[in-house]
């Protein structure tokens, strides 16, 4: 199986002790190696896949915590640059009973920002299958271009370029910037994961079937459209998929869409799929990724963590799949 690459933070997430509670008044907080992209590369690690992460974090104890925690998990760690211009982001979370959260970033800048084109090396993707980022590392700062030229390489490589929004406001001093920015990324990627709380700041519809086309237009392959407890859907021009979300008792959803993602594709990688092959994907196809992806969600929701919270290729399998 190829490896699945993903670029973009790397960030220690600080979990809350308990539940139902603003971050003020949070008593305790617990440290997580963590990062959407780079969950979404666990997930594919924990899977069996091999994975990597291209990102910087600080030469301090927070960048040490990061680069032995993906190591643990399996995860290629030798595409992660340190720096002393700069602290590892952090970010501090609180959980709600709702499954609603609420995030304080510590990042102005963080070390993962200041990530310079020029590190990105070309022999990282030979034998890449899939590259991986998100809108969080897309501002005006040096880790977009590092995304461009990781993109450029990834592509001529013959690799599958999948973008996640993840949409985090509190990042962005002008929302309208956040928006150009994932318009700017839309096209020429592949896979597009959009949840139904992102969808209308995205493309001025709540509508996927309207919205779907939009992206469709721009070159995007497969829409992935989560609608938190009640499920997935995926488009393709030709083929849909939908499938239900797993009753079970909720711990934590930190992480859980991005493992979703990374599920999703171990399948794809299973398959063999390419960039040229995606289209062909049947409505069977289809729905045998969502709901390898979502089993993979409820069993990780129902652990704390992010990385830490996701199940092997057995656990699944056990349940069905």
């Amino acid at each position: 199986m190829k490896r699945l690459l993903s670029i973009g933070e790397a960030i220690v997430d600080m979990a809350p002790s308990e539940k139902a509670y603003a971050i003020k008044d949070v008593e305790a907080f617990y440290p997580n190696a963590s990062g959407a992209p780079a969950d979404v590369s666990g997930a594919y690690a924990r899977l069996g896949g091999p994975a990597g992460v291209i990102t910087q974090v600080g030469d301090d104890p927070f960048g040490d915590k990061i680069v032995e925690s993906f190591g643990g998990y399996g995860i290629d760690t030798s595409m992660i640059c340190r720096t002393r211009e700069a602290k590892t982001s952090l970010a501090f979370i609180s959980l709600k009973y709702d499954g609603g959260r609420e995030f304080d970033f510590y990042r102005k800048p963080g070390a993962d920002m200041l990530f310079q084109p020029e590190k990105v090396e070309p022999k990282w993707f030979k034998d890449c299958f899939a590259l991986q980022f998100g809108s969080v590392s897309l501002g005006d700062f040096p880790m977009k271009k590092a995304h461009r030229r990781a993109i450029d390489l990834a592509k001529e490589n013959g690799a599958i370029i999948s973008f996640d929004p993840n949409l985090r406001f509190t990042l962005w001093d002008d929302l309208a910037a956040l928006r150009k920015a994932i318009w700017e990324f839309i096209p020429g990627t592949d896979i597009l994961k959009v949840s139904d709380d992102e969808l209308e700041f995205i493309t001025a519809s709540a509508n996927v079937n309207i919205a779907k086309q939009m992206f469709f237009d721009r070159g995007v392959k497969i829409l992935l459209y989560t609608m938190g407890d009640k499920g997935m859907k995926a488009f393709t021009k030709t083929a849909y998929a939908e499938d239900p979300a797993r009753k079970v008792e909720v711990v934590d959803t930190t992480g859980a869409g991005d493992g979703s993602i990374g599920a999703f594709l171990y399948k794809l990688a299973e398959m063999g799929m390419t960039p040229d092959t995606l289209d062909s994907l049947t409505n069977e196809q289809l729905k045998e990724c969502i709901s390898f992806a979502n089993v993979f969600c409820a069993l990780s929701v129902q652990k704390r963590g992010t990385i830490s919270s996701y199940p092997t290729l057995e656990e699944v399998k056990a349940c069905g799949l």
